[in-house]
C-alpha cells in the first residue's frame, strides 16, 4: 500500500514539473507547478506516515525510505522558498530533482524485503538522522538554485533574451540569495545532525556515514567562510554549491 503514495506522488512531480516546462516554453509563469508539488506533498507525507508506523519511529531505515524522506524535504523547501522569494520557476527545476529521488526509492522499495518495526533507538539517533536529511533537502534547493543562475548566466552571455526561459527567470540576485540562505540553513541543520551524532550510543553508530556527514559539513563549512570572509562571485557560489552537493550525494551512497 505503501508504495502506492510514492508512485501518486512520482507522477504528479513528474506532470507538475512537465506542466511547468511547456509553460515556459510558451512564454508563461508556471504557477500551477505548485499546485502539483502540493499533492506531491501529500503523497510523500502518506508514505512516510505508513512506513514510519510499520517502524515504530522516523522512516529513514533503508535507502528507499532516505531517498524518499529526501524528496519530501527539498519538496518543503521548495514550497516555502518559492512562496517567500516568488520564484514560481523553481518548481520547474525541483520537480526532476524529486522525481529522481523518488525513482530511486521505488526502485529500492521493490527489491528490500517488506519493512518491520526497529527496536528503539535514543532521541539522538533520531535527531542525527532526521536533521541530516532534512540539510540535504535545503542543501538541494540551494543546488538547484545555482542551476538557475548558472543558465540564467549563460543566457545573457549568449544573448539569448527571448526565450520563455528567460523571460520567466527570477532575477539573479533573488537566485543568490535564496541560495546563500539555503546554504546557511541546510549547514546548520547538518551541523545540527553531526552535534548528534556524537552523543549517539556505539551501537547505533554507523562510522561511513558518521564520517561523510562529518566531510560534507566541513566542506560547506568551509565554503560559507571563504564567501563570508573573501567574497565569491555568484558563478563560482553557484558551481561550488552544485559540485558539493553532487559529490556529497555520491559520498552519502557510497559508504
Amino acid at each position: 500500500m505503501d508504495r502506492w503514495f510514492l508512485i501518486a506522488a512520482t507522477a504528479l512531480a513528474a506532470i507538475g514539473g512537465g506542466w511547468g516546462m511547456v509553460s515556459v516554453h510558451r512564454g508563461q509563469r508556471s504557477r500551477v507547478t505548485v499546485v502539483w508539488m502540493l499533492f506531491v506533498l501529500v503523497c510523500q507525507f502518506g508514505f512516510l506516515s505508513l512506513r514510519g508506523q510499520v517502524r515504530g519511529s522516523c522512516p529513514l531505515h533503508d535507502p528507499g525510505e532516505i531517498l524518499a524522506y529526501l524528496a519530501w524535504a527539498v519538496t518543503i523547501f521548495y514550497l516555502v522558498v518559492g512562496s517567500a522569494y516568488r520564484l514560481s520557476l523553481l518548481g520547474v527545476f525541483s520537480a526532476p530533482l524529486v522525481v529522481v529521488l523518488q525513482l530511486g526509492a521505488l526502485g529500492f522499495v521493490a527489491v528490500e524485503a517488506p519493512p518491520h518495526r526497529i527496536p528503539e533507538t535514543s532521541a539522538f539517533h533520531a535527531l542525527h538522522s532526521s536533521a541530516a536529511v532534512l540539510a540535504y533537502g535545503a542543501l538541494g534547493l540551494a543546488a538547484i538554485s545555482g542551476v538557475m543562475f548558472l543558465t540564467l548566466n549563460h543566457q545573457l552571455k549568449e544573448q539569448v533574451l527571448r526565450s520563455g526561459l528567460f523571460r520567466n527567470m527570477p532575477p539573479a540576485h533573488s537566485l543568490l540569495v535564496s541560495l546563500e540562505r539555503m546554504l546557511w540553513v541546510g549547514t546548520g541543520l547538518l551541523t545540527l545532525g553531526v552535534l548528534a551524532g556524537v552523543f549517539m550510543g556505539p551501537a547505533e553508530h554507523s562510522p561511513g556515514h558518521f564520517f561523510a556527514a562529518i566531510a560534507v559539513w566541513t566542506a560547506y563549512v568551509g565554503l560559507l567562510v571563504f564567501k563570508t570572509f573573501r567574497g565569491m562571485t555568484g558563478r563560482k557560489l553557484a558551481l561550488a554549491s552544485v559540485a558539493i552537493f553532487v559529490v556529497s550525494l555520491l559520498l552519502f551512497f557510497s559508504v
